[in-house]
């Protein structure tokens, strides 16, 4: 019998919880190349299908047009099911097939499984007998969404499917939740009555190790079950990983970074990081997905309802091209992500709630992995950001580097030994933390690592104690560059410590004794905390998703934390949007040709405040195309910088002498050879495009002082 003329759509729903369930305990059946499904309907090896397989939520992890290559069970031996071959997968599934192959040798496969134990395999296009149930009846099982997206059949060693459309945004329904992506752990929360509060686990923890591993047996780990892997399996296991985001890997503060970091940090096609565990590279956004993906899953698991839709938060001093890439991870987890907030403002929402007299405040937080100082003042409903600055690598895990520095050196002093064990070293970092967090309340506490390193054949210890003076000692730099940062964010807008209401402490390293007498020395009074300084931050996120979900008058203003401008001829970085603006903002700025008959302009855009533009942080690269032919200086070009409330950069071009919006590209992904290059180019370039200070005269001046 010849295979079924009309293809065929078959949407399966599994009894697991989250997609990494779903790989532990049905990977055996999957592959790059397909995939086996037990099933009692049959169809003939070469019919079309189309899959999609639904986890028990009713997430999709895989939506792909296939071709059934081999049944089992038609002859009454065995398993009954089907082995299908992948032919076209969307953006979503694909992701998902490569971390499976990461994860599971077997995986690798182009061809389809074949599971042990399923019985004899029949390839015979005539295998099926006509009887059984006609394709309509399968075809009814798909969702509405997938109607009219069914493939044309033809011959099955041949299936040309369409390409896929990337996977669709989340439903903007059900609850909204704010969460808290951070460097160590990520937590989550939600208003119900009015009121905000954490969501948890069954055991009462709210806090979601923001870890992802590698087991030893090819599996991926997330949270809790993946710090677990920290003390045995370190080299596969990626923590810290949020001060990496949306960074370039050749910049110097990354290189920096990764001289601490045990696992291997790779660059992607476009030269940001990505991290290599076994055969497959993670992008930074995928890793933090997984972890926001575990947000979701507890959110659900408490909600007992879908979730789909969230306010996330960034540290304050995140460049735009970071938050985007924090969106992108959302997105890439499930998540319809409504807005992008501050920490610091999201902890002052926190703070601020209840409370109803006016108060200038400013937000300390010091977390695991980044600092933020923030000010704000603040009334009933509305908030609004006066000055902003912070160290997006500084925080807890440089507290417990010069820890472990101090420990190794002075153990290798008196062993005459070197540390070259990873697993020993994280040993030492896991015990350095917990005496880090016991001198918060003690004055001493022992750090006791039993045959960290053989020594001349023989086992030895790590014993030492640790006093509250010593870790002071090591530590007093950091909390240093800390109060420089908070001075830093007054003088910007000319504020003294006296004129600061209250000091808000947010962020688990913020319970540091020395922490706290450092601000009481600098504002003269003592700080204050927002209950849990860890929580602090997902309650503020939750308060604005609630105000946004019911469209309160709650008014938040946010401000841009480093200037964005373009680079001119020479490499001198010129501002357009000022650090500390007040967002959303538009700025308009005028260029004009300056080469006869100049068919388009190309213009380099960066943030930062370092007078090279290649100092600062490149976002792309703005073209401007199909300019009409004129005489140098004819033809002006009307630039518009857009800056959203969540500091996202658009920008549009408009040719003055039709008054028509020109149709343009602003790239935001690159190699990093051709960033270089644009660098270079702009350095060395003498014969620029546009006149950026065109027109002269006094209007000229006028238009220049003020932007």
């Amino acid at each position: 019998m010849a295979p079924d003329n009309k293809p065929i759509g078959l949407s399966v729903r599994l009894p697991f919880a989250t997609a990494e369930e779903f790989l532990a305990k049905y990977g055996s059946n999957l592959t790059r190349g397909g995939i086996y499904l037990r099933s009692k309907a049959l169809k003939n090896p070469g019919t079309s299908m189309l899959l999609e397989i639904k986890i028990e939520n009713g997430t999709r992890v895989l939506y792909a047009s296939a071709v059934v290559s081999y049944v089992t069970g038609n002859k009454g031996e065995g398993v009954t099911g089907m082995g299908f071959k992948f032919i076209t997968l969307d953006a979503v599934s694909r992701r998902f097939l490569e971390s499976a192959a990461a994860a599971m040798p077997h995986a690798r496969s182009n061809e389809p499984p074949v599971p042990r134990n399923v019985g004899p395999i029949d390839t015979d296009p005539g295998a099926i007998p006509p009887e059984l149930p006609p394709a309509s009846q399968a075809q009814a099982a798909l969702p509405s969404e997938l109607a009219g997206r069914l493939l044309v059949h033809g011959d099955s060693r041949q299936v040309k499917a369409p390409p896929f459309e990337p996977a669709p945004e989340p439903p903007r329904t059900g609850p909204i939740i704010g969460i808290d992506l951070g460097t160590t752990n990520s937590c989550a929360a939600i208003v119900r009555d009015g009121k905000p509060f954490m969501l948890t686990w069954k055991d009462g923890q709210s806090l979601v190790p923001s870890i992802v591993a590698l087991t030893p047996r090819g599996q991926l780990a997330v949270g809790a079950a993946a710090k677990t892997q920290l003390t045995t399996n370190p080299r596969w296991v990626v923590y810290g990983f949020k001060r990496l985001i949306g960074r370039p890997v050749d910049s110097p503060e990354v290189r920096e970074v990764l001289k601490r970091f045990p696992y291997e940090v790779v660059p992607t096609e476009d030269g940001e990081c990505a991290v290599q565990l076994s055969d497959r590279a993670y992008r930074l956004e995928e890793l933090s997905a997984l972890v926001l993906r575990e947000i979701k899953q507890l959110a659900e698991n408490r909600l007992n309802e879908p979730v789909h839709r969230a306010v996330i938060t960034v540290p304050a001093w995140y460049s735009e091209r970071q938050r985007e890439a924090v969106r992108e991870a959302g997105r890439l987890a499930g998540f319809h992500v409504e807005r992008i907030v501050n920490e610091p403002t999201a902890a002052a929402l926190a703070w601020g709630y209840s409370r109803r007299k006016p108060q200038r405040v400013l937000v300390y937080d010091l977390g695991g992995g980044t600092f933020d100082a923030s000010v704000l003042e603040y009334t009933e409903s509305v908030y609004e950001v006066v000055s902003t600055g912070g160290d997006s690598f500084l925080g807890g895990i440089d507290f417990d580097s010069a820890i472990v520095a101090q420990l190794l050196s002075d153990f290798e002093e008196k062993t005459d030994s070197v540390f070259t064990d990873r697993v020993a070293i994280q040993r030492v970092y896991d015990a350095a933390e917990r005496a880090k967090m016991a001198l918060s309340s003690l004055k001493e506490a022992r750090i006791h690592v039993p045959f960290v390193t053989m020594v001349a054949g023989k086992p030895v210890d790590l014993d030492v104690t640790l006093t509250r003076a010593q870790l002071e000692k090591l530590t007093r730099s950091i909390v240093d560059r800390t109060m420089e940062v908070c001075q830093e964010v007054l003088r910007t807008r000319t504020l003294r410590a006296d004129q600061i209401d209250e000091i808000v402490l947010v962020g688990g390293q913020s319970r540091a004794p020395l922490v706290q007498e450092r601000i009481a020395l600098l504002f003269g009074r003592e700080p204050v905390m927002v209950g849990n300084p860890e929580e602090a931050v997902a309650l503020g996120a939750a308060l604005l998703a609630d105000a946004l979900d019911r469209k309160a008058g709650l008014l938040l203003i946010d401000v841009l934390p480093m200037s964005i401008g373009i680079g001119l001829p020479g490499g001198k970085f010129h501002p357009i949007i000022l650090r500390n603006t007040s967002l959303p903002t538009t700025r308009k700025y005028r260029m004009v040709t300056t080469r006869e008959n100049q068919k388009s302009l190309e213009l380099s855009v960066f943030q930062g405040e370092a007078v090279r533009a290649g100092a600062n942080t490149w976002l792309g690269t703005f073209k401007v195309p199909a300019l009409p032919p004129g005489p140098r200086g004819a033809v002006a070009i009307e630039l518009t910088f857009e800056l959203s409330n969540e500091c996202l950069l658009t920008i549009t071009a408009r040719e003055e002498s039709t008054g028509q919006e020109i149709v343009s590209v602003f790239a935001t992904r690159d190699t990093p050879s051709k960033v270089k290059e644009q660098i270079r180019a702009l350095e060395e370039d003498t014969d620029p495009e546009v006149d950026v200070f065109r027109p002269k005269g006094v209007m000229g001046w006028l238009k220049r002082l003020f932007n």
